[in-house]
């Protein structure tokens, strides 16, 4: 009796277990299928992606042109200003870190999006390669050192890159700007849409062309002074020799500025601020404004808000570095125009009047731009009054104070064409700077609050939360600069 027990016991072991054998198959058959969304989409287009991440992109270096560059290139100075600040030169770890966060933040989707694309959309895959290229000469030209060739790489347990010198750096983005001028197939368009920079059929892709060739021009520029250590003017002149292979922008209409449709999501990102954000704490200076009012700019009235002096509407501006003693009085000097909050063009990326200027600079150079130095600078000034829908005659460029000098010394022919380049630089993420460490202009006055030990700023310095995130790496990327992470230290292409 026992013994039949046992085994009735074992019996109905074995079927239970069958039974559970049976049922774990038979839910885990085609388990993908049964649980796939027959509604979302199984695989995202690269369509998908694209739209959003061009306008996070363009909006983090907006509001770093306005919280930073700005004040360091005295286009404002801040109302009231206790201690320290940029505009006396002090660089903190903050100052830096949100342009850091948000382009690196981007800069996993960009791969993503180039490795979606990759083989059946190029097209897409060269958009993702010409905004990389320019999301990280920023970067670079920022802070020098920076994870380049290891970025974005956590999917293959990279999660501490290592930084990449700057040479190195701008040696790969020179290629793959040059790979994704190539890569551009004009016919193919854009077959999922998405791009709200240029648009998506078949002209919009020779644009973007003439984008990775402008910023290529740009980028080789940035690093003229260290021509013979790379293989600068060849390049240069390649490029500028075969204008079919390397088409750059030719008009107002080739610049590539993401503009603003103010419908949801795709809002100028200072659409909501409020008037104590964005032109009660600060003022632009007289420095920018001066030069302005005595050649009667129009693009005054389209930047800058005036102010009422015994019942005349004028221009006013404050000194940039002041004492800490000084407070200017809330709305008695000009500031941002409300109008910028709501404009569709804010959204720059490079325009067509910077490319002027960098054929200026390069025919004043003895390059063979197809047109002279003048005639590009000339060029220049109404491509920027055109971008900002103003209009000038030819007596404008031809008034003293504006009017190019040809006879005159290189060094200030050099410094006229960057003078105006520096107003056609207008909210244009941290260009500027960039060129004024390059070339020393334009000249900024020194202001009587910035401290003696105080020098103009030659890099930002590495946001504070590195030191437990990727301690290594970044602490070889300080000792390649000398052992100190400060804001004196120049970069690899800058002007001795």
């Amino acid at each position: 009796m026992e013994k039949n027990i046992k085994y009735y016991k074992t019996k109905l072991l074995l079927c239970f277990s069958l039974v559970c054998i049976l049922l774990v198959t038979s839910c885990t058959k085609d388990f993908e299928v049964l649980n796939e969304d027959p509604i979302r989409p199984g695989k995202v287009n690269p369509g998908n992606m694209l739209g959003q991440l061009e306008y996070r992109l363009v909006n983090s270096t907006i509001s770093t042109s306005k919280q930073f560059t700005h004040e360091l290139m005295q286009v404002t100075a801040p109302r009231e200003s206790a201690s320290g600040g940029i505009h006396r030169y002090e660089v903190l770890p903050g100052n830096g870190s949100a342009v850091w966060n948000d382009l690196y933040a981007r800069m996993a989707d960009l791969y993503d999006l180039e490795s979606i694309a990759k083989d059946e959309h190029p097209n897409y895959t060269a958009i993702a390669m010409i905004l990389k290229a320019w999301a990280f000469s920023i970067l670079t030209d920022a802070f020098g050192p920076a994870p380049f060739s290891e970025a974005a790489r956590a999917e293959e347990n990279i999660v501490a890159p290592a930084f990449d010198q700057q040479k190195e750096i701008y040696l790969g983005l020179l290629e793959m700007l040059d790979q994704a001028n190539l890569l551009i197939n004009e016919e193919d368009g854009l077959p999922f849409s998405g791009d709200i920079i240029y648009g998506s059929d078949q002209a919009s892709m020779l644009k973007w062309r003439k984008l990775a060739n402008s910023l290529r021009l740009r980028l080789l520029l940035r690093i003229i002074n260290r021509d013979g250590e790379v293989a600068v003017s060849s390049e240069i002149e390649r490029m500028l020799s075969d204008k079919q292979t390397f088409p750059v922008f030719e008009s107002n209409q080739d610049e590539a500025i993401l503009k603003y449709t103010g419908v949801y999501p795709y809002y100028n990102p200072y659409y909501n601020a409020r008037t104590l954000d964005w032109r009660q704490g600060d003022y632009y200076t007289s420095f920018f404004l001066d030069k302005m009012l005595s050649t009667g700019d129009p693009r005054l009235t389209v930047w800058a808000t005036t102010v009422n002096e015994d019942g005349k509407l004028i221009y006013r501006g404050i000194q940039s570095g002041y004492t800490s003693d000084v407070a200017y009085t809330v709305d008695r000097n000009s500031s941002y125009n409300d109008n910028l909050k709501t404009t569709p063009i804010l959204g720059i990326i490079m325009t067509y009047a910077e490319l002027e200027f960098i054929k200026a600079e390069l025919a004043l150079r003895g390059f063979n731009t197809g047109g002279s130095a003048q005639h590009h600078y000339e060029m220049g000034i109404k491509g920027s009054m055109s971008q900002w829908q103003v209009s000038v005659g030819q007596s404008f460029v031809e008034q003293d104070g504006i009017r190019y000098d040809e006879t005159a010394s290189f060094e200030n022919q050099l410094e006229q064409i960057i003078t105006q380049k520096y107003y056609a630089y207008f909210f244009m993420d941290m260009q500027s700077w960039f060129e004024k460490r390059r070339t020393g202009y334009p000249i900024l006055p020194r202001g009587q609050g910035i401290p003696v030990e105080n020098t103009f700023p030659s890099r930002l310095v590495y946001p504070t939360y590195l030191q437990s995130l990727n301690a290594s790496n970044l602490r070889q990327a300080i000792e390649s600069l000398g052992g100190s992470d400060n804001s004196s230290v120049q970069g690899w292409w800058e002007k001795r």
